[in-house]
């Protein structure tokens, strides 16, 4: 199956299969990972080489956000929904908004065909 999507998108997904080779330690999962990963590479180096700074900065968000879905699992596994609970919950929206913003940002630099929009109502 082939799907048009935006350059944003696309470094989106390089950079999150990049975290999750970094992360991942079962040899299978890992294997379908490095799969994935190869042909994303491959179909997104052009596009990744115009906005290299871009990339780092939407890897770093997508990092910390990895790092708080596992902050609130682990708070959701000892049933702890105090104060940690809800700053990390809370901060997933935030960090979503700015990876969305880095996308943008990738679209317009790249001149992606497609753009991703989003509506939210403000906080």
């Amino acid at each position: 199956m082939k799907v048009e999507i935006s350059n944003g998108e696309l470094l989106d997904k390089l950079s999150i299969l990049e975290i999750k080779l970094s992360k991942i330690e079962n040899p299978d999962k890992r294997g379908n990972i490095l799969a994935e990963y190869d042909l994303i590479s491959t179909l997104s180096s052009e596009i990744a080489a115009l906005v290299p700074g871009l990339l780092s900065e939407l890897r770093g968000v997508n990092l910390r956000l990895w790092e708080t879905e596992d902050v609130i699992r682990n708070y959701e596994a000892c049933q702890d929904f105090g104060e940690g609970f809800i700053e990390a919950a809370r901060s997933v929206y935030l960090l979503n908004d700015q990876r969305a913003a880095i996308k943008k940002q990738i679209n317009l630099q790249t001149g992606s065909a497609l753009h991703e929009e989003k509506s939210y109502s403000g906080y």
